[in-house]
C-alpha cells in the first residue's frame, strides 16, 4: 500500500533544438510573449498531461536564431528518450525543430555541464538588399568592411577577461568575466562571418561586440582604441548593438554529450552567393 504512494520515477531527456528566431521574443519564457521555451514546454505538456520545466543551455534574445541549442527536462512515463524528438516535432510550429533527443543522467544539466557556447554573426556587405539573406544577416552597406582588421581586433580578446563594456543592462549575472576560447573572422564573397566561442556569454555581448567590430572594420575606430575600450571597461562608448537577425547560437559543447557530432556540431550552413 505504501509503495503506491511513492511518486513515479522520472528520467531526464536531453534535446538538440533548432529555431528561427524571427518571430520569437527570445528563448526564455515571458508573460504575453511568444518564446521558444514556452512553445516547447506547451508541446511537452500536451503529450504528458502535466507541465514540466525545460532548462536551456543559454538564453537567446528576441530575433536571434539557434542551430543547436541544448535543453533538458524530466519526465515520467513509458516514452523512450530517443522518441521524444519525433513526437515533439509533430506538435511544434514550423520555426522550431528538435534535431534529436536522448537519455541523460539525472545529474546532467544542459546549462551547468556545458563547456562552451559558440555563436556566429553574419554580415552581408553588398550594396543592394537581398530578400533571401536578410532574415539571417546584418545588411551593412554604409562603408566597406576590412575583415582582416576585424580579425586583428579579435585576437586580444582570447583568454579570460572582464568584458563589462559588452554587457547590456538588465542582466542578473553578478560579474562580467568571460573566458574566450576562439574568435575568428573570415569573408566568403559578400559575407563576413564572425565566430566567438566562450565558456559563457554576457547579456547582449555578441551583438554589442559586433557593433564595435564594424567600426573597426570600416576604419572609424582604430585597433588600439577598440582594445583600450574593453580593457578599460568604457561601457558608455558602446552605444550600438548589431541587429539580432545576423546572430545564431551555433552549438553548445559538453565533455559528456550523448549525441553524435553530425547532430549538433555544424548544422548552420554559411550563406554563399555564387556569381
Amino acid at each position: 500500500m505504501l509503495e503506491s504512494l511513492q511518486p513515479p520515477p522520472t528520467h531526464r531527456v536531453a534535446l538538440v533544438i533548432q529555431y528561427l528566431g524571427t518571430h520569437f521574443h527570445g528563448w526564455q519564457r515571458q508573460k504575453q510573449q511568444r518564446t521558444v521555451q514556452e512553445e516547447i514546454e506547451a508541446a511537452i505538456a500536451k503529450i504528458l498531461g502535466y507541465h514540466v520545466a525545460l532548462h536551456g543551455a543559454g538564453r537567446t534574445d528576441a530575433g536571434v536564431h539557434a542551430a543547436a541549442q541544448v535543453a533538458h527536462f524530466d519526465a515520467t512515463g513509458l516514452i523512450p528518450s530517443h522518441k521524444w524528438a519525433t513526437i515533439l516535432n509533430s506538435y511544434l510550429p514550423q520555426d522550431i525543430l528538435i534535431r534529436a533527443s536522448a537519455s541523460v543522467s539525472n545529474r546532467w544539466h544542459a546549462r551547468f555541464n556545458a563547456a562552451y557556447r559558440r555563436y556566429r554573426y553574419t554580415i552581408y556587405t553588398e550594396d543592394r538588399p537581398n530578400l533571401f539573406v536578410d532574415p539571417f544577416s546584418w545588411h551593412y552597406y554604409y562603408a566597406p568592411l576590412d575583415e582582416s582588421l576585424i580579425q586583428d581586433a579579435l585576437k586580444p580578446l582570447m583568454g579570460k577577461h572582464h568584458l563589462a563594456a559588452f554587457h547590456r543592462a538588465g542582466s542578473k549575472r553578478s560579474h562580467s568575466w568571460v573566458e574566450v576560447q576562439a574568435a575568428e573572422c573570415c569573408r566568403s564573397g559578400p559575407f563576413i562571418h564572425i565566430e566567438i566561442q566562450a565558456d559563457g556569454f554576457l547579456y547582449g555581448m555578441v551583438r554589442l561586440l559586433v557593433g564595435m567590430l564594424a567600426q573597426v572594420g570600416s576604419g572609424k575606430r582604430s585597433l588600439m582604441s577598440f582594445t583600450e575600450l574593453w580593457k578599460e571597461q568604457r561601457r558608455e562608448e558602446v552605444k550600438h548593438a548589431a541587429p539580432p537577425q545576423g546572430l545564431c547560437l551555433l552549438r553548445v559543447g559538453y565533455p559528456d554529450f550523448p549525441f553524435p557530432k553530425e547532430i549538433w556540431y555544424e548544422t548552420m550552413p554559411k550563406l554563399v552567393i555564387s556569381h
